[in-house]
């Protein structure tokens, strides 16, 4: 190979010259190539693990609908199911043959499962899901798997078995449930790139809408949860929308306020923390608060002087937890990959799953049937007929099987199927006691039983939806009443916060000094809420709106206003050189912050600027000689609307030197207290000249 660095190939373009050993040019290539084989190393490390994370660790499977922890807890307690009492540290210990991933995040999930009230019986402290109290520890509590989930979860010989992790016990790839486990527990998940929520819903509605699938019927279901509450469903979208939550109140006086059911995502100490929060904030005015919970909730608030329930509860609304909205999204494994459905989807396939899952059981009763009314016939022809006596000179085995089999071929059309050499070798086990005291009338009682059971499934099998339809209708009748509806359907109203804002904040507003904010005292402030902003006004016409200050320097002007879009404004302006005056009327409502505006063309200044409706001024001219009219009366409720930067309407050519408010007129709506509404200065003294 030459030594030219130039000549030789590009993967060896850093290998030394003075290299004279084989294996340093081989390991001068492998460094040379690590950067590509580290990318594809974390590339394919990274997808097993993000697969590992969504399958096995984060994401529910739609079949029933539970998670890897949540399913190998079940399945260890159905191992351990003797009708007692277990110690939940035992159940997390045999729980970890399956799950590979240490004792807390077992206890925890075991914890959030009893806690849904459906699969396990509790005893002892499972915390509180209203006050967000935790268990007990592991060791001084105890679970069982209650009824409901005996019934409905396990059947061994449908259910498909995997190696565990290490490979020294059997785990279910998922649990034969006959119910809509996904929709009635609710789940959350964040994996890597995706992430799940699905809601809770309620197991009677959820078994009516399985019905009405079967039926071919229209349905919808929506959400339900323990806490209660009130809900707003209009943006549900069959589960990849979102809900808007509210507590519910109990309001016994004008001034006390009971919360007696809070939304599903908050506890009442988090929802005390936020109405806290917002009476620091000077958002509501809260007197006394005291949580009185214990099985059920009683959160009791005492209102102040001047606040009254009705404004309050709007208040906790807007600024609690109180109302909150939950967003969702309906994320399955289904076929071993990540799914994206609706909830109206994921039960219509947990129904047709479930008809397909109780036929696969009719037909395996079916079979064991089968096989009992065959094995009973045999035995009673084996000892009615004494064809056990044709063996008696039977010197083999093999002879022993043809004897019986021989004696046996004569009776072959009383059977369902063909006798086989397991057959033969049963009826050899019979022992003589049985045969002895064979009771053939017994006997043929049970198989007529045994046809008429058979009878039933064909039957079952061949209406195989109406048997589904009344196994749903069985099990509602049975577990329905021990789960009612707890969250109430209503449509809420959005509240609007800046109508039921406090006006709390007091604005100043000093004319000798020309400072204006809320560090500004003053005899009369004006009472603003934190949304509300100031339309700064100068003797120019010229106007700003501002956000509301601590403290600010504006000088003199004409007019400091709270910011209203529907506030009508009256104003009188003149001309400087021709002395001619103007009348306007006029809103603000466009306009942005901190930006200069006119309401009067250059040249101009401002005489009057009244806030209220219906004000009549008198305008009195200057004196001139045979001058007939000596005033003019202005009522501006007949001066029309115009832009605020509109040109205004002349009142006279004759120069006015003095103005009289005729009228003071009035608010047309209402409006906070100490609102200025006559908010003008009189302007400086100034020559009509």
């Amino acid at each position: 190979m030459s030594n030219d660095k130039h000549n030789q190939p590009e993967s060896f373009a850093y290998a030394d010259d003075s290299a004279s050993d084989p294996k340093e040019s081989e390991q001068e290539v492998i460094q040379t190539d690590e950067p590509s084989a580290l990318r594809k190393m974390m590339s394919s490390y990274f997808m097993e693990y993000a697969s590992y994370v969504i399958k096995d660790r984060a994401i529910p499977d739609i079949n029933d609908g539970l998670k890897p922890v949540q399913r190998r807890i079940l399945h260890s307690l159905w191992e351990m199911d003797d009708g007692k009492f277990h110690k939940v540290a035992n159940v997390v210990g045999n729980t970890m043959k399956y799950h590979p991933h240490g004792d807390a995040s077992i206890g925890n999930a075991l914890v959030n499962l009893a806690n849904k009230d459906y699969f396990i019986d509790r005893q002892g402290n499972f915390g509180n899901i209203f006050t967000g109290d935790g268990a007990s520890a592991a060791r001084y509590i105890e679970c069982r798997l209650s009824p409901l989930a005996r019934e409905v979860l396990f059947n061994k010989e449908i259910t498909e078995f995997i190696d565990s992790y290490d490979g020294r016990n059997k785990e279910p790839i998922s649990l034969p449930a006959k119910v809509p486990v996904l929709l009635m527990q609710g789940t959350e998940g964040i994996a890597v790139g995706m992430a799940t929520k699905v809601l809770s819903h309620n197991f009677n509605e959820l078994l009516k809408a399985q019905i009405k699938i079967l039926r071919n019927k229209p349905f919808e279901i929506y959400p339900d949860f323990i806490q209660g509450g009130i809900m707003d469903v209009s943006d549900y979208h069959k589960g990849n929308g979102k809900i808007r939550l509210r507590a519910k109140f109990e309001i016994t006086d004008q001034k006390t306020l009971i919360i007696r059911e809070i939304p599903a995502t908050t506890t009442t100490e988090s929802l005390m923390d936020s109405i806290e929060d917002a009476v620091n904030k000077g958002k509501i005015k809260v007197a006394a608060m005291n949580d009185y919970t214990a099985e059920n909730i009683e959160i009791e608030i005492t209102l102040p002087r001047g606040v009254y329930a009705d404004q309050t509860m709007k208040a906790l609304y807007a600024y609690t937890d109180c109302e909150t909205g939950i967003s969702t999204n309906c994320l399955v494994i289904r076929n071993n990959c990540p799914w994206i459905m609706n909830v109206n989807e994921v039960l219509e396939y947990n129904t047709h799953k479930l008809v397909e899952d109780l036929r696969n059981e009719l037909e395996i009763e079916l079979g064991k049937l089968e096989d009992l009314f065959h094995a009973k016939t045999l035995a009673q022809i084996f000892i009615e007929n004494r064809i056990y006596q044709r063996i008696e000179d039977c010197n083999t085995y093999e002879k022993v099987l043809q004897e019986v089999k021989s004696g046996l071929k004569s009776f072959i059309k009383q059977l369902k199927r063909d006798i086989t050499e397991k057959d033969i070798e049963t009826l050899l086990q019979i022992p003589i006691r049985r045969i002895s005291q064979f009771d053939i009338d017994k006997n043929k009682k049970d198989l007529d039983d045994i046809l008429a059971k058979i009878d039933d499934i064909k039957e079952n099998l061949a209406n195989i939806k109406n048997y589904t339809i009344n196994y749903l209708k069985d099990l509602s009748k049975r577990y329905g009443k021990a789960h009612p509806r707890h969250t109430k359907i209503e449509d809420i109203e959005t509240i609007n916060i800046r109508a039921i804002a406090l006006s709390n904040i007091k604005v100043g507003w000093d004319k000798s000094t020309g400072y204006v904010g809320k560090a500004v005292k003053t005899s009369e402030p004006i009472s603003c809420t934190e949304y509300d902003r100031l339309v700064i006004l100068g003797w120019t016409g010229v106007y700003k709106v501002i956000q509301i200050p601590d403290k600010l320097y504006i000088g003199s002007v004409a007019s400091v206003m709270k910011s209203d879009r529907d506030q009508v404004y009256s104003m009188i302006y003149r001309e400087k050189k021709s002395h001619i005056s103007y009348m306007k009327r006029f809103k603000i409502n466009k306009y942005i912050m901190d930006r200069d505006y006119r309401t009067t063309p250059p040249g101009c200044k401002i005489d009057k600027i009244y806030g209220r409706y219906g004000i009549v001024i008198r305008c009195e001219f200057a004196p001139s000689k045979g001058q007939k009219v000596q005033h003019k009366d202005i009522d501006f409720n007949d001066v029309s609307i115009r832009g605020a930067s509109a040109r205004g309407y002349k009142i006279s050519p004759k120069p006015i030197i003095k103005y009289l408010q005729v009228k003071r007129g009035s608010n047309t709506k209402p409006e906070p207290e100490n609102n200025n509404a006559d908010i003008s200065p009189e302007p400086p003294p100034t020559s009509p000249k």
